[in-house]
């Protein structure tokens, strides 16, 4: 081939490869609002920064029906940052997993660990490609890299849900650490007619995979969101959250203005009744950075929350109870998202502030049923395996096992409690009747209550110094602001031990 010969080549393969599957499919998805493999890269990286590997591979004979094997990977900036993404093209055999494109994701993976990027998978596929992986050799390529499936948190993944996710795509999904869903896909190992084909079960796909089971019942995704668009936003403000790799700190950002102003007025969020409840996330959003509040899993194990924001410009998750939901008495799920939170907070340097106000944890047969000691202790365990710093501010009452839970003791770095806060084995109404056997109305009730309080004031903590101070309300963000100067200094003081890197990732 001369050289014009050779040009001509290249552009006709070039063009090929950018075609993905056919001006046809990608117009079928522009009238239904989804955005296309290259339009979700397009808007998660940086305008211009975006550089392809594997343009060129396919798997098959003719180049021309797989362009990009139907992944399509690369590195790109993320507001100024490197990192790395994988985008699966649906229009291209339904982005089925071949042994080439699962080269590629090694690739990705690979780099992305050694560099220290973070990885972003935009998911969409329909499984396994067949024929290749039919039969024992197909089988037995499938299995070639005995890292396929690791996960050690070398660097944060972000993954989207953005159609149908079976293969590949729901397994990288389930291994990051954020994962966000738009309303219309789906999750799940197998399709409703695969089911149907093995148990004889007609399912509807939202039930087997849709985006309420895993924003409330499972407990997969942290967030769930209206369009590809909001996904990919989502992502982005994520990473923005966390260090690039497991080596450094999480970036600072600026104070936005405004922050802090509603401080003075925050005992007002708290009601004077200890058993009146409230939202815990408007007294969260006064503490923090103004509109730096992320929160994750908002739907799952409503009864605890877990979120990241930024408090004078770092960035720290936040783990508090929220008495709106059962009184703030933390239930299974919501130990399983806070223990899951842990993991990811301490793989990525990001300090823990536990705001409390529980009266310890949901009990009866159905607790029971679902774990509870186990679950707690994996909690606990989680708690206690964390080597960032971690503060805790009681704001109303703490009891039983969920003291250490939540940070009591030398579960935290710093204690601090306001003047309203409670501390105790149980609630003193109910250590009466408990322990005295005496019930409201009954002789010598009320002095023994009175007694009961007093020993679960603050003030008793304090003088014990089992808590390092006692603050006014709305002394919070400036105190919490300062202690985090104290404990996260520059440099790799920040960076934690990482006991906890190849912690399952769903417990």
């Amino acid at each position: 081939m001369d050289r014009k010969e050779i040009s001509d080549d290249y552009e006709r393969r070039h063009a090929q490869a950018l075609a993905m599957g056919g001006a046809a499919k990608l117009q079928r998805r522009r009238d239904a609002g989804l955005l296309d493999a290259r339009a979700r890269l397009a808007a998660l990286f940086d305008e211009g920064s975006f550089a392809e590997v594997g343009l060129f591979a396919f798997s098959g004979p003719d180049a021309g029906k797989a362009p990009a094997d139907g992944k399509i990977a690369g590195f790109g900036r993320i507001a100024g940052r490197e990192a790395a993404a994988m985008s699966n093209d649906f229009t291209v055999m339904g982005a089925s997993s071949t042994m080439v494109n699962g080269r590629k994701i090694a690739h990705m993976k690979r780099v992305a660990a050694q560099r220290g990027l973070p990885l972003v998978f935009l998911g969409e596929s329909s499984g396994a490609r067949i024929p290749e992986t039919m039969g024992a050799a197909g089988m037995g390529a499938s299995g070639s890299d005995p890292a396929q499936y690791l996960r050690l948190r070398e660097t944060p993944w972000a993954a989207a849900i953005l159609g149908p996710c079976y293969g590949s795509s729901s397994w990288y999904s389930c291994l990051s650490d954020f994962k966000v869903m738009r309303k219309g896909a789906l999750l799940s190992v197998s399709s409703a007619p695969l089911v149907k084909q093995a148990t004889g079960a007609t399912l509807e796909p939202e039930a087997l995979g849709g985006w309420l089971l895993h924003a409330e019942t499972t407990g997969l995704v942290d967030q769930v969101v209206d369009s590809d668009e909001e996904a990919i936003d989502a992502i982005r403000r994520f990473l923005s959250y966390l260090p690039s790799h497991n080596a450094e700190t999480p970036p600072l950002q600026p104070v936005p203005r405004g922050s802090g102003e509603q401080m003075p007025g925050i005992l007002e969020l708290l009601p004077e009744r200890e058993t009146q409840v409230y939202d815990m996330k408007k007294i969260i959003r006064a503490i923090v950075d103004r509109d730096s509040f992320f929160e994750l899993k908002a739907r799952f194990g409503k009864t605890g929350i877990t979120g990241l924001a930024r408090l004078g410009g770092r960035a720290i998750g936040i783990i508090a109870s929220n008495p709106l939901h059962k009184g703030g008495a933390l239930e299974i799920a919501a130990c399983r998202k806070i223990a899951s939170f842990i993991v990811l907070c301490d793989s990525f340097n990001i300090p823990l502030v536990n705001l409390v106000d529980v009266p310890g944890f949901a009990i009866g047969l159905e607790a029971e049923q679902a774990g509870a000691p186990a679950r707690i202790m994996n909690y606990m365990t989680a708690l206690q395996l964390a080597t960032v710093p971690k503060l805790t501010v009681i704001l109303r009452k703490l009891y039983g096992q969920a003291y250490l839970n939540m940070g009591g003791g030398r579960n935290s770095d710093e204690i601090a409690v306001w003047p309203t806060a409670e501390i105790g084995f149980m609630a003193p109404a109910a250590g009466v009747t408990v322990v005295d056997g005496l019930s409201p109305g009954d002789p010598g009730f009320d002095d023994r209550l009175a007694e009961l309080a007093r020993e679960t004031s603050p003030w008793v903590m304090a003088a014990n110094f089992h808590v390092q101070q006692v603050i006014r309300p709305h002394e919070t963000r400036d105190w919490l602001v300062r202690m985090l100067e104290v404990h996260q200094a520059r440099g790799t003081a920040g960076v934690g031990r990482h006991l906890m890197q190849s912690w399952p990732c769903y417990l």
